[in-house]
């Protein structure tokens, strides 16, 4: 496994962890699988997926339970386990309420990581914030972030907070090149902040040009065309991404982009794409 550094902490985390939306349900709860998923998530475990990324809005909080289920076969200690707070929960008193029922389907005394699952303009955010780092102190939370922050909003919140705004959760692939054009990566660079890219794979929405780039790359490395676009993203600094995958073939590929060596002029060709998108 590849390791980074999250923000300035001094704590390394996976270079890719394992998303879960859409494990045990979306919007809503679905039971049919659950048995299977918690195979999967321990299967997952054992390769080396110890970065989980899961949220109380995944499947109504039905996912954070299959993670629970999941991670009492491990040391709680060797996990790093990432949950997020609905935008309708971001007052202080819903904060803490929405933290406590995360920990009680997740099973655990604490998550290392706490985000804001998305902003919500109806509520200040000095407010949501003091509760986050409520929850610092109380031992419930290691650390505290943010997802689908834009950089001047990262910029109030890492202003605002009482603990260090260690994280922002974003969207960003080979095509989805928005963190490079509004300087939000760039931010996040130069201020110790990691970024985490979520949906970092587009199975099925690459456009023609970009697929007849990253099938030459990849054709020369023995590689697929999403390890390649993985090992471009971790290529960055202060990026780490949270692939969701459904099998142990996705598990697999995933995980075997990180040894993936890309040349200097092929992540230059790769980064080109982002004029094109």
């Amino acid at each position: 496994m590849v390791y980074k550094e999250l923000g300035k902490t001094g704590k390394m985390i996976p270079a890719i962890g394992l998303g879960t939306w859409g494990i045990g349900g979306f919007e809503t709860p679905d039971y049919s699988r659950d048995d299977e998923y918690v195979e999967l998530l321990k299967k997952a475990i054992e390769m080396g997926y110890t970065h989980i990324d899961t949220a109380e809005y995944y499947g109504a909080g039905h996912t954070e339970e299959l993670v629970g289920r999941a991670i009492k076969f491990f040391r709680r200690e060797d996990l790093f386990i990432v949950s997020k707070v609905w935008p309708n929960h971001l007052r202080r008193d819903d904060l803490l309420r929405s933290l406590e029922a995360t920990l009680r389907r997740l099973d655990t005394d604490y998550v290392d990581l706490y985000l804001i699952h998305w902003p919500n303009p109806e509520v200040p955010l000095e407010e949501t914030l003091d509760a986050m780092a409520e929850g610092v102190r109380m031992g419930l939370i290691k650390h505290v972030g943010v997802s689908n922050f834009d950089r001047d909003l990262l910029e109030e919140a890492v202003h605002k907070s009482r603990e260090p705004i260690v994280c922002d959760q974003v969207l960003y692939n080979i095509e989805d090149r928005g963190p490079e054009r509004t300087g939000l990566l760039q931010y996040c660079q130069e201020n110790g902040i990691t970024l985490v890219a979520y949906s970092p794979l587009k199975r099925t929405k690459l456009s023609e040009e970009a697929r007849k780039v990253l099938e030459r790359v990849a054709s020369k490395h023995g590689a697929t065309i999403y390890q390649v676009m993985l090992a471009w993203l971790i290529s960055k600094p202060a990026v780490v991404a949270i692939p969701k995958a459904g099998s142990l073939e996705h598990l697999r590929e995933n995980l075997e982009a990180l040894n993936l060596k890309l040349t200097e002029e092929e992540l230059a060709e790769l980064d080109e794409l982002g004029k094109l998108s």
